[in-house]
């Protein structure tokens, strides 16, 4: 049961923006990542951007809220708050977020949970889309050897969204509010008792993810994980659901993790989307964070149309386009299923017409 697309894509609701590139026009992105903090409070041993080294810098909360204007004006329809740190570190994230409802632009967050306390929330539930809670234990143990913090943190976490789900309920906010496990060997006997634990408290949805290595992450410990052997979790987490809450089991990315195929031969999805890091560079792909050839500007230095329209934006899409070679990307990256969507609109196959 996943209604919100998680294992899939989105972008074929985008009908204009898709023409547009299609007829070669300019677009800016629809979906943006912002990292407000370079910062963590926690050391997950499977995270993909541990060489980012978890320094304590923070977007300047004016100079973001200004760039957050024009890029609701300029067309951008949601930002998910992630990145390289805790966003819920930056100290004033529930204004970053109320000001991101207020140019338009649709607000998902990624967290811990840790900080996730009842004033945020009162503050930001009415404004967010969705909420969801990075969680990879069903147990103090599990959860602070796989998180490496301490192990009281889980109890703060599920009292905390405890309250988040009693205060979606009494004042009946659209915001989602879900949890995400991302599939480990250490974990992998926990995962009903985490599917149980979230119907019970008030979840909307479980996410259980694969793994997925990043290029540059000197974490390497799961990169031989193999998702067939998890198979059977589907069948057994399916019990959970109800017309209330469902757990979202990514069969196809655990797939594609134990494949390792492509279907398309050239990244195409970058147009749609990019990534701002702590530092307020703004870059075309998050895999090859730290690599200037992907580098598009700095929202300190330029207005976030500039950095788009400019030449060093210019120059790295032209590099995708006649030298990356996408086998060696990261599988199940952001971008992966958008890739495979325009690749078959550029490279229809036979027999379109009969629909």
């Amino acid at each position: 049961m996943d209604k919100y697309g998680i294992d899939s894509h989105k972008l074929m609701y985008h009908v204009q923006r898709v023409n547009d590139w299609m007829e070669g026009k300019a677009i800016y992105p629809i979906y943006m990542e912002v990292s407000p903090s370079g910062a963590c409070n926690h050391r997950c041993s499977y995270c993909g951007l541990d060489f980012m080294k978890y320094e304590a810098k923070y977007l300047e909360t004016g100079i973001l809220k200004n760039k957050l204007s024009e890029l609701g004006k300029l067309g951008l329809k949601s930002i998910m708050y992630a990145g390289e740190g805790e966003p819920f570190l930056h100290p004033n994230m529930s204004e970053i977020i109320c000001h991101t409802k207020k140019s338009g632009i649709d607000i998902g967050i990624t967290t811990n949970g840790v900080l996730l306390e009842e004033k945020i929330v009162d503050n930001i539930f009415g404004v967010s889309t969705w909420i969801k809670v990075s969680i990879n234990g069903a147990t103090k143990d599990t959860y602070a050897k796989i998180h490496r913090c301490n192990p009281a943190d889980f109890d703060k976490v599920i009292d905390n969204l405890s309250y988040a789900a009693k205060m979606k309920k009494k004042n009946n906010y659209a915001c989602a509010l879900g949890m995400q496990m991302v599939l480990l060997p250490e974990n992998s006997h926990e995962v009903a008792v985490l599917a149980k634990l979230a119907r019970d408290i008030g979840m909307d949805y479980l996410v259980i993810k694969p793994y997925s290595q990043h290029p540059q992450s000197k974490t390497t410990r799961y990169s031989s994980i193999k998702y067939s052997d998890y198979g059977y979790l589907e069948d057994e987490l399916a019990k959970f659901n109800t017309d209330n809450f469902s757990v979202i089991f990514r069969k196809l990315a655990m797939k594609k993790w134990d494949d390792g195929n492509k279907i398309y031969k050239c990244c195409l999805a970058l147009p749609f989307w990019s990534y701002i890091d702590a530092s307020g560079n703004v870059w075309g792909c998050s895999v090859y964070l730290s690599d200037d050839r992907f580098l598009y500007g700095n929202i300190y230095e330029q207005t976030f149309r500039q950095i788009w329209e400019g030449e060093k934006r210019k120059k790295s899409l032209l590099l995708v386009k006649e030298k990356l070679d996408t086998s060696k990307c990261r599988v199940n990256c952001r971008m992966d299923e958008i890739n495979g969507y325009l690749w078959k609109l550029k490279h229809p196959s036979e027999h379109i017409n009969f629909i």
